[in-house]
């Protein structure tokens, strides 16, 4: 693919110096994450997990727990979900009046069952009034303070329940200063392939402010097809970049015409791990039992960061059990000694997936969202939240 000469991008009065952007993601784009991606490319735009909006508001010591900015970061930019107008506003209030964030997306596109049974994220765009309402009140709410409110949603609850166009035009009409599709439907979950279409379509309907695509962005050249195929203004990554915060470098460099690096070698992306979990111990603190939650959260890690490299089964599977920095470190180092420090992925290992590939599934709302649901499984996500912002 050829290099797009892509501008920076604004959103509302914060420029990027590339039109890209960090999906959130539940568990996962906390500080520490967000960190290491912006050692690869500071200027972008990377947003904190999602968080409720009743819960900031009623000051839930886990979720104020949740809104964590490194010093240095800008923008501060965080995603909250919800259905309640009042809420949702009071949320924004919160956050804009106390100086916390300087961006805010609001999430209408998360399938999770936790969330869609109460109304909340891809449930909303179901009801045009609610999301009216709701994007009304946050764009009123943050307005006095000058921080931009924008949206991020899929293409509906099925085939039977359409949404995007309507979302993208309501979007417009009430302020938000830029909206991102996800291209799969909530059934669809994130099986399936990302259908790039739908985003070409909002952009066409979409005139006055950025559409931003999402979905199946791999590699750096997934995006420059995606930005070809669709005119958007540019993209946001969610799974693609699951232990691969350099990512963030490939985009940069593609989007302004420069060398994208070939896949990174395991020293590299072992010396990456060591510094993701000494971070999220960091962050995280220690625990009454000696390990850290640092440690027990990098664990999810592991496997992205080695999809692709044929390094066996065994030495991941004592990485995703390993209790403390020092064993983790000693596995690294055995498994570079073992296989060395150039080893490469295997054919089309960038292109390989990572996180969630679950669905289709049955999207579960709330009574009177519609008559009728099929018959497939809603999935039990009191436990673990998907790790997306929808």
């Amino acid at each position: 693919m050829k290099p797009l000469a892509m501008k920076p991008l604004k959103i509302g009065n914060i420029e990027l110096a590339s039109p890209i952007v960090l999906a959130p993601m539940a568990g996962v784009t906390n500080a520490p994450f967000r960190t290491l991606c912006r050692e690869f490319a500071s200027g972008l735009m990377y947003v904190n997990e999602m968080v409720m909006a009743t819960a900031l508001v009623h000051g839930s010591a886990k979720t104020e727990r949740m809104v964590t900015f490194a010093p240095d970061e800008s923008p501060r930019s965080l995603q909250l979900y919800g259905s309640d107008p009042v809420m949702l506003a009071r949320a924004v209030t919160k956050l804009c009046e106390n100086d916390i964030v300087d961006h805010i997306d609001m999430n209408f596109g998360c399938p999770v069952a936790k969330v869609t049974r109460k109304g909340g994220g891809a449930a909303v765009p179901a009801k045009p009034n609610l999301l009216r309402a709701i994007m009304r009140g946050a764009v009123k709410a943050a307005a006095p303070y000058g921080i931009p409110v924008t949206a991020k949603f899929r293409i509906g609850i099925d085939e039977d329940l359409i949404t995007y166009l309507h979302t993208g035009l309501i979007a417009e009409e009430e302020g938000i200063a830029s909206i991102a599709l996800h291209a799969r439907t909530a059934e669809q979950h994130y099986s399936g392939t990302a259908r790039w279409d739908t985003i070409a379509e909002l952009k066409q309907a979409v005139t006055s402010i950025p559409v931003l695509g999402n979905g199946d962005i791999w590699t750096a050249s997934d995006a420059l097809r995606m930005i070809e195929a669709t005119g958007c203004d540019g993209v946001v990554i969610g799974r693609g970049c699951l232990g691969r915060p350099w990512l963030f470098a490939d985009l940069v460099a593609a989007f302004s015409g420069g060398e994208v690096l070939p896949p990174r070698n395991l020293g590299f992306v072992v010396e990456v791990m060591k510094r993701h979990v000494r971070s999220l111990a960091e962050h995280f603190g220690a625990d009454d039992v000696g390990s850290t939650r640092g440690v027990r959260d990098f664990r999810k890690h592991v496997s992205w960061y080695l999809t692709g490299f044929p390094v066996g089964g065994e030495i991941r599977h004592r990485l995703a059990t390993a209790d403390s920095i020092l064993a983790i470190d000693d596995l690294l180092d055995e498994m570079v000694s073992i296989h060395g420090s150039h080893l490469t992925v295997v054919e089309g290992g960038e292109y390989l997936r990572r996180g969630k590939t679950s669905g289709p599934i049955r999207v579960a709302l709330p009574d009177g969202y519609r008559g009728c649901l099929n018959d497939m499984v809603v999935p039990d996500d009191n436990d673990v939240m998907a790790i997306s912002g929808g």
